[in-house]
């Protein structure tokens, strides 16, 4: 009869552990990511920098700017960022070059509830030569985000990418810019 008790006692804990842990989390779903999860190099800040050394010395020479950078490359720079941050907005980011769009997945955590999101994102090549970029998509869990969401997230990406790759490529025109097959090339010229 104790044993019985026991046993019963003992499926009780577990059962209330394992609905204390549910509770703690719950998962809203979302999108999936667009691929297989994206490799990144062992220093990706240095890795990008070093990218961008290479095309400014060999523009020296040839007056034209041509820099290619993969999936890996940017996924870590952000993961870098994100890291850097006390209370991040994404977890296991990852950043995939498809369709001519740059695609953001991640996982976003508010209190109790966890939600898989994707951004896509089409770069656009002002006039000027400087790169701006508009959200074409934003999936926040299982539902898509308000316009307002988009707009502000556009010009966050469009001061972000001004400003921490603008220092590396001041004194050029951007002339092209494409995203296909995992690569993001940019092509231009020094003024």
């Amino acid at each position: 009869m104790q044993l019985t008790q026991a046993r019963l006692l003992m499926t009780c804990a577990a059962a209330s552990l394992l609905l204390a842990g549910i509770a703690c989390q719950i998962d809203v779903g979302g999108p999936k990511p667009p691929a297989s999860p994206v490799a990144t190099p062992a220093d990706p800040t240095e890795s990008m920098a070093a990218a961008w050394r290479s095309a400014l010395t060999a523009a020296a020479t040839t007056h034209k700017l041509m820099i290619v950078l993969n999936e890996g490359q940017l996924t870590g720079f952000l993961l870098s960022r994100l890291d850097s941050q006390s209370d991040p907005i994404l977890s296991h980011a990852q950043v995939f070059l498809r369709q001519g769009q740059m695609q953001i997945f991640g996982i976003a955590q508010q209190g109790p509830f966890r939600a898989n999101v994707l951004v896509a994102i089409a770069p656009v090549l002002k006039p000027d030569g400087t790169i701006g970029f508009e959200v074409a998509s934003a999936d926040l869990g299982p539902i898509p985000a308000p316009d307002s969401v988009r707009e502000s997230l556009s010009a966050m990406l469009t001061e972000a990418f001004t400003g921490s790759i603008g220092s590396l490529a001041t004194g050029f025109r951007i002339q092209t810019l494409a995203i296909a097959n995992g690569e993001l090339a940019i092509v231009g010229e020094l003024r």
